[in-house]
C-alpha cells in the first residue's frame, strides 16, 4: 500500500536548546541545535506538547534562533526553557522580505527587531548600507542594538520617555532622519504593532519609497487552511506575513 507523502515542513521537528540569551527583562532568544532554510520574515510554528503552538518569526536561521517576548502563558513557558530542553518547530511558512534598492531603513517597534535582525545579516552580506531605527517605551526595553551595530548597521534609538536616543516613536525618528533628504534611503522595512506599520506605510508614500511591512496575527495552522488569520480578504500566514501595503489597501 502506497501512503501519501507528507511535507516535512508541516510536521513538527524536535530541537534541543543550546543557549538562552536574555535580551531584556521581557525578551529572550532561544538558540536551537539546528538550521532552517528560509528567508528573513518567514515564520515557524513553535510547539510545546500538551500546552500550545504559536507562530514566531526567526531572528536567525543558522543556528535557528527564536526571539520571544513574554506576554502570556505560552511565551512564559518558553521563557522557562533552559539549555538542553526540547522545542518543536514546523516551517518555514509565509512570504518573507526581499532585499531591494539601498540604502535600507528598518523601523522596529518592540519585538519587531527579531525578523529585521535576520534581514540585517542578509542585507549587510549583500553590501547594503542599513539604517536601523529601534523603538521601545524606555531604554531598558531596547534590544539587538549591539548585534546590529556589530553587523555594520547605523543604529538609531528611539524611546517614548526619552531615556535613550530620540524622544518619541520609531516612526517619528525615521521621519526626522528622512526629512529634507538628510538620510538617503531607497527602501523602508518595518515590523511592529499594526498602527506603527500603517504609519510607516504613510511615511513611505510621502517619501515615495518602496516598503515592506511584517504583520502579526493569531494563527493556528500556518498554511492558509484554518482562516484564523484572515484580514480584509488576505491570509496573513499565506499572503504575508510580509506585505507591501496594509491589508485594507488590498481590498
Amino acid at each position: 500500500m502506497n501512503l501519501p507523502q507528507r511535507d516535512p515542513q508541516q510536521l513538527p521537528q524536535a530541537y534541543r536548546i543550546s543557549e538562552v540569551r536574555v535580551e531584556n527583562t521581557a525578551v529572550r532568544s532561544l538558540v536551537l541545535d539546528g538550521s532552517m532554510v528560509c528567508v528573513p520574515g518567514q515564520f515557524a510554528m513553535a510547539w510545546l506538547p500538551g500546552l500550545d503552538e504559536k507562530p514566531f518569526s526567526l531572528s536567525c536561521a543558522d543556528p535557528i534562533t527564536v526571539t520571544v517576548a513574554r506576554v502570556g502563558p505560552f511565551t512564559t513557558a518558553l521563557h522557562a526553557l533552559a539549555s538542553g530542553d526540547r522545542l518543536w518547530l514546523r516551517g518555514p511558512f509565509g512570504r518573507g522580505f526581499s532585499v531591494e534598492r539601498g540604502p535600507l531603513m528598518f523601523v522596529c517597534g518592540g519585538c519587531g527587531a527579531a525578523p529585521l535582525g535576520y534581514l540585517a545579516e542578509v542585507a549587510r552580506r549583500a553590501g547594503h548600507m542599513v539604517h536601523a531605527v529601534l523603538g521601545a517605551r524606555s531604554a531598558e526595553m531596547l534590544f539587538f542594538e549591539e548585534r546590529l551595530a556589530a553587523l555594520g548597521c547605523v543604529v538609531h534609538l528611539a524611546t517614548d520617555d526619552g531615556s535613550a536616543g530620540f524622544r518619541g516613536t520609531a516612526v517619528e525618528c525615521a521621519a526626522s532622519l528622512l526629512a529634507d533628504g538628510g538620510t538617503p534611503v531607497g527602501s523602508l522595512y518595518a515590523c511592529g504593532p499594526e498602527p506603527m506599520l500603517e504609519a510607516v506605510y504613510a511615511l513611505a508614500q510621502t517619501q515615495r519609497l518602496s516598503c515592506q511591512l511584517s504583520y502579526e496575527a493569531y494563527m493556528r495552522c500556518g498554511i492558509g487552511v484554518c482562516g484564523s488569520c484572515a484580514r480584509e480578504g488576505k491570509l496573513v500566514c499565506w499572503d504575508g506575513p510580509v506585505l507591501r501595503q496594509p491589508p485594507r489597501c488590498h481590498r
